[in-house]
């Protein structure tokens, strides 16, 4: 890992799906690692990191619990269905500006400025800001080990939190109807949010509402290309493009792991001791081609059914996000293909690159011709 930490790394699906809700695994590292070994204290700024990881996917209940009670409510399928009209809107308009060209690079063309947007209005970020956030996510989910990219890693985290402080200052004064706004208003139980707790929530909602949505729409379109039977039965039959963006959930899915975690204590897991402050990654793309859950599991099949896979996690952890980006992927997907008949890859397969990291399974660009 980064850092030259070593970690163990669990693969099958029976395996990832008990670890991701043993609660034995924490996220938090403050409660098991000491000062010495924890990366906010390796970074030049430490404020700057604790207010950047202050966020529901690095806490344990209760404070888990309390700050995903705070944004529970606008991610409710029933609240991102609302989006469907404007998500379909923004996407015809894309769409259209392609269609004059007849080709497009379908990452920055589409697949990025879709979600995006979305999450954009959402929240209520200015319409100018939003590219310089495409170039910080980047950074944050794609960075190695080298020292080059972790400076490049820690200008970032340090040019955001500075942003999102101003923004929570703006809305404090001006509060307009987005869920920054009623965030920096919210109460649970009494409870508000503080201003760490509040760049690291909003951070969090701004990568993690955009990023996984751009890679399954990206590695999504080429996994229908590479297999152009499933790309026209799904063209044949729109009314299938509910289990087949399962189906690319689970193929090609946008994350390799999950986000990391630690044992509490020693854990004695399918036979292996595990040590208390050891770190634990599951790969989620490995879980998801098992062969011993999949029947088939290395063929793309849009009909599968019972496709219980782990693209979105499992536990209390489960992906607050997965019904804006199972919308969104069905609405992007749908209309590529049926404005689109013609649609192909306009390179070589393998000219292609995918972004660095363990995190993201993320396409540099996916140049596309119709």
């Amino acid at each position: 890992m980064p850092g030259g930490r070593s970690a163990w790394m669990i693969t099958r699906y029976e395996d990832a799906d008990e670890a991701l809700k043993d609660p034995r695994f924490i996220k938090n590292p403050r409660s098991v690692l000491p000062p010495e070994d924890l990366l906010e204290n390796k970074v030049p700024d430490a404020n700057v990191h604790r207010q950047i990881s202050s966020h529901m996917l690095s806490s344990d209940p209760p404070d888990h619990t309390r700050l995903r009670s705070l944004v529970n409510k606008a991610f409710t399928p029933r609240m991102i269905e609302q989006w469907r009209e404007r998500i379909q809107a923004i996407t015809e308009d894309m769409l259209n500006a392609a269609e004059q060209k007849g080709q497009m690079e379908l990452i920055n063309d589409f697949a990025f400025p879709l979600p995006m947007t979305v999450i954009s209005e959402i929240l209520g970020i200015p319409e100018e800001d939003r590219l310089q956030f495409r170039q910080w996510s980047n950074d944050f989910v794609s960075s190695g080990g080298d020292e080059g990219q972790l400076q490049r890693v820690y200008g970032s985290m340090e040019a955001f939190a500075r942003y999102l402080m101003k923004l929570i200052a703006w809305r404090s004064e001006k509060p307009e109807d987005d869920l920054v706004s009623r965030l920096v208003q919210a109460e649970s139980e009494g409870d508000k949010l503080s201003e760490v707790e509040l760049v690291g929530m909003i951070f969090l909602l701004l990568i993690a509402g955009h990023e996984t949505t751009v890679n399954l729409i990206g590695n999504g379109v080429l996994a229908l290309l590479q297999h152009p039977d499933q790309m026209e039965k799904l063209r044949q039959n729109p009314d299938l493009i509910k289990p087949a963006i399962e189906e690319l959930l689970r193929y090609n899915g946008p994350l390799l792991t999950a986000t990391g975690r630690w044992a509490r204590e020693d854990v004695e897991f399918k036979g292996t001791l595990i040590r208390k402050g050891e770190m634990v990654m599951v790969a989620l793309s490995a879980a998801n081609r098992d062969g011993q859950t999949f029947q088939d599991a290395d063929e793309l099949d849009i009909t599968r059914k019972e496709n219980q896979h782990l693209a979105f996690g499992k536990g209390i952890h489960y992906c607050l996000g997965a019904p804006l980006e199972r919308l969104e992927g069905q609405v992007a997907i749908a209309a590529l293909l049926q404005r689109f008949p013609s649609l192909r890859l306009n390179t070589d397969p393998k000219s292609l690159t995918y972004r660095s990291g363990s995190l993201v399974h993320a396409l540099d660009t996916l140049p596309v011709a119709f």
